[in-house]
C-alpha cells in the first residue's frame, strides 16, 4: 500500500529532506511552502479517485498567507479528518496546545530528528493500514451505550442520531471508554487504546483530545458529564449513558 502524505512547510530544504525520506519509505509526497496551497492541493487529491486521496498532513504553524493553525481549522470545519502532524518551534507550547485541541494528531519540536519523524509517520500508517484491514475483513462491530452508537467497521458514531465528526484519534478514544462504562481509564490505557503503535505521544494530548471530545459531545445534546474526570487516575464513560453493546 502506497501512502500519500503532504508536507507543508515555508522553509524549502526542510520541505523537501521530508519529503525526500517519505519517498524513501515508498510514500508519494506532496510538497507545498504554505497553508492555501496546502488547501488546493486537499482539494485536488479529493477530485481525483480514492487511491490518490491524502492520507496525512505534516505541516509547519509558522508559515506566510495562511498558517498550520488555520490550515487544520479549516480541514477540521469542513469535516475533514485526515491524520494531521504540526512540526513546531520549541516556543510555541501555547499554538501546539491550540492545535490539539482543534483535532491535531501529534506535533514535533524543531529541531527534530528525520529519523524521529519517519517513526512518528510509520505509527500513524500503521493505524490507517489496521483500520483498512478491518474493514476489508469485515469486522463489522457496532457499540451501543444509550443514545451513543459507534460503527467500528466504518468509523462513524452518532448521538441520539445526529453524527459525531470524530477524527480517528477522538474515535478512539471514544470507543475504548464506551466499551467498557463505568471503568477507569487511565491516560496510559487510553494513550494505548488511541496510538497503539506510538510510544512518543504525551498525556497532555489526551487531555487535549479529550477537551475537543467533551465539546463535540455537548454540541450533540449530550450531558456535560458523559465523559468523567477521575482526579489522579484518568477518565471514564459515564454509566448514566449505558445501554447495550454488540
Amino acid at each position: 500500500m502506497k501512502y500519500h502524505i503532504l508536507v507543508v512547510d515555508d522553509d524549502k530544504n526542510l520541505r523537501e529532506s521530508v519529503r525526500c525520506a517519505l519517498e524513501r519509505e515508498n510514500c508519494t509526497a506532496i510538497a507545498r511552502a504554505d497553508g492555501l496551497a496546502a488547501l488546493e492541493a486537499l482539494s485536488e487529491s479529493e477530485k481525483n479517485s480514492s487511491e490518490r486521496a491524502i492520507d496525512l498532513v505534516i505541516a509547519d504553524i509558522m508559515m506566510p498567507r495562511m498558517d498550520g493553525i488555520e490550515l487544520l481549522r479549516r480541514l477540521r470545519g469542513s469535516g475533514n479528518a485526515v491524520p494531521f502532524v504540526f512540526l513546531t518551534s520549541r516556543d510555541e507550547e501555547f499554538d501546539r496546545v491550540l492545535g490539539l485541541e482543534l483535532g491535531a494528531d501529534d506535533y514535533l519540536s524543531k529541531p527534530f530528528s528525520i529519523r524521529e519523524l519517519m517513526a512518528r509517520v510509520k505509527a500513524i500508517l500503521r493505524r490507517i493500514e489496521r483500520v483498512r484491514e478491518g474493514r476489508k475483513a469485515g469486522e463489522a462491530r457496532v457499540v451501543r451505550q444509550g443514545e451513543l452508537v459507534m460503527d467500528m467497521e466504518c468509523l462513524c458514531a452518532s448521538w441520539n442520531e445526529r453524527e459525531l465528526k470524530l477524527t480517528l484519534t477522538e474515535f478512539r478514544l471514544l470507543a475504548s471508554m464506551a466499551s467498557a462504562p463505568g471503568r477507569v481509564k487511565t491516560r496510559e490505557q487510553l494513550l494505548q487504546d488511541a496510538y497503539p503503535d506510538d510510544s512518543y505521544i504525551s498525556d497532555r494530548a489526551v487531555d487535549c483530545h479529550i477537551k475537543r471530545l467533551r465539546r463535540k459531545l455537548e454540541e450533540s445534546g449530550a450531558p456535560q458529564d458523559m465523559i468523567e474526570t477521575v482526579y489522579g487516575l484518568g477518565y471514564r464513560y459515564n454509566r448514566g449513558a449505558e445501554g447495550s453493546s454488540s
